[in-house]
């Protein structure tokens, strides 16, 4: 049962690892020449490693991806583009806002990942060559700059400014 509930966990992380790197590069695109490009060009590809870091781990510990999950996924990323660009609302620096909220949270979920991961090693071969006080302190890293530049937009956004 262990395993099955590994595999259910490791996918679901992987599922939203693989919408967080599509939202990130999305908001680097949309803020092309802002200080909050300049955060996504540096958090961008880090969400990306870490997404294929957790794709090695689940092939190294036999974990097969689930395709349904992938696939929702992808259509969830797809289907949210308007709103996170504020098509749906007329306002993007509230798109921009959620969008930046719907991330945070993704690097949250990936700190307690990279914590229970740490917890249960001992049960699991693979995870025994992780270094996962490093991988945690990244994801914290990741996840402070993602609060600052959440708090600036939801400020904008709540205010009615526009981001400069």
């Amino acid at each position: 049962m262990a395993d099955k509930a590994m595999d259910v966990y490791l996918n679901d992380h992987l599922a939203g690892a693989m919408f967080g790197s599509d939202l990130a590069e999305q908001l680097q695109e949309e803020n092309e020449g802002t200080v909050l490009a300049d955060v996504m060009a540096w958090l961008a590809p880090q969400i990306e490693e870490d997404r294929e870091l957790l794709i090695d781990l689940m092939d190294r510990m036999g974990t097969s991806k689930n395709p349904v999950k992938q696939a929702t996924t992808w259509l969830a990323e797809k289907a949210s583009r308007p709103k996170f660009s504020g098509l749906t609302s007329g306002e993007p620096e509230l798109g921009t806002f959620m969008a930046l909220e719907t991330l945070t949270l993704g690097v949250e979920g990936k700190v307690s990942l990279w914590k229970v991961l740490k917890e249960v090693a001992d049960e699991y071969g693979p995870l025994g060559s992780m270094d996962f006080d490093d991988l945690t302190e990244k994801a914290e890293a990741q996840h402070s700059a993602l609060e600052r530049e959440r708090i600036a937009a939801g400020k904008r956004a709540l205010r009615g400014e526009v981001a400069s």
